[in-house]
């Protein structure tokens, strides 16, 4: 059965007209985002050759740890022996998740060039994740960010909750603006912007975008981060793409999820991600195979198989 048998139209006109970005880069967070909710410890080995595969197969950012508490996530209580023990590829970022002071001044002595803090757009997701009022994270974050830039550091701004909350509910466009913005203004060089809870659709995405630019932001300020709970991931970056966004978050395998949100599923899978982006011409640097076999690798030290449906096809082929 073909489009006209089904009552679909034979060929589909853009809205309106768009232009992709050339090239994207993929912030790979698997290492971080990926593994922090896997309830049986990885061995540090494995997270080193994990790291280092993902290194060869060419992607250029790869977020390797964060400097939190033990009891808070446990799976990464090994940060410094990590980064003691990870051979950096040259050109390579790894950039580390940093909650305090305490965690920054861990990091600086690691000798990391890249930062990032995880704020919340909603009030009650940063009393959940870190036990303060929305207003409160600033003043927690604004130290840590300055004390960062001077000392040379970039620093990215993780917005959470920004299309959904699963306690509040849907998310309102300008609260998550002036989130962002206060962040920006603190020092931030970028934003991520998450889907947390995997609840965005094409529409918000380009609502909330549109409110950036209106308030003066622009997409070369911005990153997207979305999880796949309602099969939507791909079409939201599609979406972000055509607004001019040139760097994605995901996690190769589609690992991950949120260990203060139950309800949020795996993160955008990279192997997904760069296939769509090869349909669509875009640049990314990355090698589909070896990308797609350090996941197989992975999957099989986790117990299960990947989710990501590239991996899987491309296994049974």
């Amino acid at each position: 059965m073909g489009p006209r048998e089904l009552g679909l139209p034979m060929q589909v006109v853009p809205p309106e007209p768009f232009q992709l970005p050339a090239a994207v880069t993929i912030w790979e967070v698997g290492p971080r985002d990926g593994l922090q909710n896997e309830q049986e410890i990885v061995p540090l080995d494995v997270k080193l050759e994990f790291l280092h595969r993902l290194a060869d197969a060419g992607l250029a950012v790869v977020e390797t740890t964060s400097f939190v508490r033990p009891e808070w996530v446990p799976q990464l209580a090994d940060a410094a022996e990590l980064l003691d023990g990870l051979q950096r590829t040259p050109g390579v970022r790894y950039p580390v998740l940093v909650p305090n002071s305490r965690g920054l001044d861990r990091a600086l002595q690691a000798g990391v060039s890249d930062v990032a803090i995880f704020a919340s757009a909603t009030e009650t997701f940063t009393r959940r994740n870190l036990n303060r009022g929305l207003d409160e994270q600033f003043v927690m974050f604004d130290p840590v960010v300055r004390r960062a830039v001077a000392e040379g550091l970039r620093v990215r701004g993780y917005v959470s909750m920004c299309f959904g909350d699963p306690w509040e509910g849907p998310v309102a466009v300008d609260q998550v603006v002036s989130v962002g913005r206060r962040l920006l203004e603190m020092g931030c060089e970028q934003l991520s912007l998450g889907d947390t809870i995997g609840v965005a659709t094409p529409g918000h995405v380009e609502a909330l975008l549109r409110a950036f630019a209106t308030s003066g932001i622009g997409v070369d300020r911005l990153a997207v981060h979305f999880h796949d709970t309602y099969g939507q991931a791909l079409a939201n970056t599609h979406a972000a793409l055509r607004a001019g966004v040139s760097t994605v978050d995901s996690s190769a395998g589609g690992l991950g999820g949120c260990p203060y949100a139950k309800s949020a599923t795996g993160n955008l899978a990279t192997e997904d991600l760069v296939w769509m982006l090869d349909g669509l011409g875009i640049e990314h640097g990355v090698d589909l195979g070896a990308l797609v076999e350090t996941s197989r690798w992975m999957a099989e030290r986790l117990g299960r198989p990947s989710p990501s449906r590239v991996v899987r096809a491309l296994a049974a082929s």
